[in-house]
């Protein structure tokens, strides 16, 4: 069941986060990007003090523990977030059931 999971994952080329539990920690961002046997190929980045260092990493189907994937995210600067009334006339949704009981 995994194995089909991650071949979707691999399929779908979306950032993911892996557990190894083997080596218990985290591989962030990773995409993976080939399976082959048992084998997972994955490719991420790490920001390491004065570089960005990529990196591929063979791991085995066995010793990955968790897989998750980001769904969504929302900035928590303080930046007002654009509202229905904000947005220009074109853009806007059309109600297409009108309520019954105008105000």
């Amino acid at each position: 069941m995994l194995h089909r999971k991650i071949y979707q994952l691999c399929c779908d080329g979306r950032e993911v986060c892996v557990f190894l539990r083997d080596q218990q920690r985290w591989i962030e961002r990773a995409r993976i990007i080939d399976i082959e046997g048992d084998l997972v190929t994955l490719r991420y980045e790490t920001d390491e003090e004065d570089e960005v260092c990529s990196w591929e990493e063979m791991v085995r189907l066995e010793s990955i523990g968790a897989v998750t994937q980001k769904l969504a995210s929302v900035s928590r600067s303080n930046i007002e977030p654009l509202m229905t009334e904000d947005c220009p006339e074109a853009e806007r949704i059309r109600n297409h059931y009108p309520d019954s009981n105008p105000e």
